[in-house]
């Protein structure tokens, strides 16, 4: 089916947590939204692969999603491959989305780095028809952004997440498994700077948010200029 918008994710729970306000303005306002995650997340320190599953499937039935799909690379050892950019494209032409939405390729996680690569290089191949014969036709997303996820940027646009912040709180609790603590001896150190993901997401979003003068924002990051016309700024 054709999208409005695909979110590109390393694990299930990344678009939730990095761009699931986005997303929920996008679906309240009639917008037609998927997300690609490309592993199972399997190699988590907390929930298993079956936890996840389950969690994902409440999340995206949270989110109102269009579609929710997987492209089954191995967790944790995400590679930037012709084989595999070309399958990313593949899934790009079918779903013919107008914005693609991916990680920035500047993370701390080589995941992430890598999925941002993925989607940038799948973007560009999935517009070339020779690359596309017998398939569904080429196709190339008319914006490319990034979301963010651990490293700060300086963004080109602040998403008003406050009219959906609670409502995007319960889709990421919807992954309980990575909120509450595996045993005893979990205290969250395996997490990136040793801190609760809600508390951080809430962090980031006031940060950004007031940069933005609202409450809660989400930055997003655009390469180069965007005409003032572009059917995509009526969406935020």
């Amino acid at each position: 089916m054709s999208l409005d918008a695909l979110v590109i994710a390393a694990h299930p729970d990344d678009a939730e947590i990095s761009a699931g306000g986005t997303i929920l303005r996008w679906v309240r306002a009639g917008l037609s939204v998927g997300v690609l995650d490309l592993t199972r997340g399997e190699m988590g320190t907390r929930g298993s692969a079956e936890d996840r599953a389950r969690e994902t499937a409440r999340a995206t039935e949270l989110l109102g999603l269009a579609v929710r799909e997987n492209l089954e690379l191995p967790d944790g050892r995400i590679e930037v491959c012709p084989a595999t950019r070309e399958a990313l494209a593949e899934r790009i032409r079918l779903h013919a989305p107008h914005v693609l939405l991916a990680h920035h390729e500047v993370d701390l996680h080589p995941d992430h780095i890598a999925a941002g690569r993925l989607a940038r290089e799948a973007w560009y191949l999935a517009g070339l028809a020779r690359l596309a014969p017998g398939g569904s036709p080429a196709h190339r997303p008319a914006r490319l952004l990034s979301f963010l996820s651990h490293l700060p940027f300086d963004p080109t646009f602040v998403v008003d997440i406050g009219p959906v912040w609670e409502a995007k709180r319960e889709v990421v609790k919807a992954y309980a498994s990575q909120l509450e603590p595996a045993d005893e001896g979990d205290d969250g150190r395996h997490f990136l700077f040793g801190a609760d993901i809600l508390a951080r997401m809430e962090t980031k979003a006031r940060y950004y948010g007031e940069q933005a003068g609202v409450r809660y924002g989400e930055p997003l990051l655009h390469r180069g200029p965007i005409p003032m016309d572009d059917p995509f700024l009526r969406w935020l």
